[in-house]
């Protein structure tokens, strides 16, 4: 895996203290780290830093104080104040032989611990195979000729001025040409309206933004070569601006499960879950949540964008002119096979890695050597995320998974401290129903014992 570059800093907030040594991420069986909910927040910060290979001081950027209110107020408009995600470690994540660290960031219970527990599973089977398409982006450009005839002239200008148009689009992304980038080719669509009003004319820039994201840079040539284009398609265009569909940019990740390693039927069961979503898009919906569960709560964490991957990978889903799930399991040869397929534009440079200290960190954390190798391990992210998901709604259900931790979440809801949280947890899952109301009661009970424990101790 090609070693990343030391991330950037523009502030003394994101300096390490001790440089990150990324060859240690080579390591064997760095994501598996069996008992680690368990540890103490401390000792889970000083396993990080010695897998990082850095001081305990250099994941300061980690705590809750990290974006000051001064950094966040140049970062957005109108700025009040600064909204903490919990961060936890996706764990036993094998992708293509290698291990990975999942930095998630997410409020919801149970997405990092059905994570990691989907990804053990599919660890002991011999981890993901994942692959990813180049870095190409579109930028669309509109035109909305006023007639038909109008229309096929445009479409006839396109093509005659295409060689002009392809040196104006190469001269704006001269900078990704050096680097091996730039300009790969360019495509005219013809748009009929089912309402009844005149075609539209859509031109395509497919351009390779390599280890960016990608928005601001073909944003860029499409506002530079759009006077070239209105002049020879006769007609004003109207936007230019890129897709979030990144059909030509996606990322792939599939995994092959011996059936044993589930209960007897779960597995059947699994794939029947997943054919019901490919037919019925009320399921779908729900299906493809949850795969998404996983894959923006790494996208959070790691500053990319996932309210582009979430349009991209919906309008994937409804491409048939159907909404349907993303995956697809299916029981053969006495494994459960899963695969995921679906547009995945992430970068490894811009966004939030350089103005937010926490990103700089996280981004160290997963160690991906470039875009594709990112995108590939966001897509074994959401197909672990989804094997989860199917696995309780198969076998357990899902809200006996989500009953301890939806607990913690009342609890503290409830007023209770950091150090009674787990007493009132316990008392209230023991008796079989969690609810604000049977919660409340756990935390009077559990401080109602420990004044009489107090009281009866006195005499002595």
């Amino acid at each position: 895996r090609p070693r990343l570059k030391e991330p950037r800093t523009q502030s003394p907030s994101l300096t390490l203290v001790q440089p990150i040594d990324y060859a240690r991420r080579l390591m064997p069986d760095r994501s598996r780290h069996p008992g680690f909910y368990k540890w103490p927040l401390a000792r889970r910060r000083e396993t990080l830093a010695e897998l990082l290979g850095c001081a305990p001081e250099a994941l300061n950027s980690l705590d809750p104080d990290a974006l000051a209110l001064t950094v966040a107020d140049k970062l957005i408009e109108n700025v009040v104040g600064v909204l903490g995600v919990p961060v936890g470690l996706g764990l036993n994540l094998v992708v293509n032989g290698e291990d990975v660290l999942v930095p998630m960031a997410v409020e919801e219970p149970s997405v990092v611990a059905a994570f990691s527990n989907a990804a053990k599973t599919v660890r002991k089977a011999g981890g993901f195979r994942a692959d990813a398409d180049p870095s190409h982006m579109i930028a669309q450009l509109q035109l909305s000729p006023a007639s038909e005839a109008a229309a096929e002239r445009a479409m006839a200008g396109l093509v005659a001025a295409a060689d002009d148009i392809e040196a104006n689009a190469r001269a704006a992304s001269a900078s990704m040409a050096r680097r091996g980038g730039g300009l790969v080719r360019t495509e005219r669509r013809q748009l009929e309206d089912p309402e009844g009003g005149p075609p539209m004319v859509v031109l395509h820039l497919v351009i390779d933004v390599l280890e960016a994201m990608g928005a601001n840079a073909v944003n860029h040539v499409a506002e530079a070569v759009a006077p070239r284009v209105e002049a020879a398609a006769g007609c004003p265009v109207n936007l230019r601006i890129l897709t979030n569909l990144t059909d030509a940019r996606r990322a792939r990740a599939s995994c092959r499960v011996p059936v044993e390693s589930f209960a007897p039927g779960v597995a059947a069961r699994i794939a029947d879950a997943d054919r019901f979503a490919r037919i019925d898009p009320y399921r779908a919906a729900t299906h493809n949540k949850g795969i998404f569960n996983g894959i923006d709560a790494v996208a959070l964490a790691t500053g990319n964008d996932w309210r582009a991957l979430e349009a991209g990978g919906h309008a994937w889903a409804a491409r048939s002119g159907t909404y349907r799930g993303l995956t697809r399991w299916v029981v053969d040869d006495g494994h459960l096979c899963g695969s995921i397929e679906l547009p995945m534009a992430v970068g490894t440079i811009g966004g939030a890695t350089r103005s937010h200290p926490t990103v700089a960190v996280l981004r160290s954390v997963l160690g991906a050597g470039s875009a594709r190798t990112l995108a590939g391990i966001f897509a074994a992210v959401g197909l672990a995320q989804n094997l989860a998901a199917l696995r309780a709604l198969t076998s357990e259900g899902i809200q006996r998974g989500h009953m301890r931790l939806h607990a913690r979440q009342l609890a503290l809801a409830a007023g209770a401290t950091p150090a009674e949280v787990d007493a009132v947890v316990q008392t209230a899952v023991e008796r079989g129903r969690v609810s604000a109301e049977s919660v409340n009661n756990a935390l009077t009970e559990v401080r109602q014992t420990r004044v009489d424990g107090r009281e009866m101790e006195k005499p002595s």
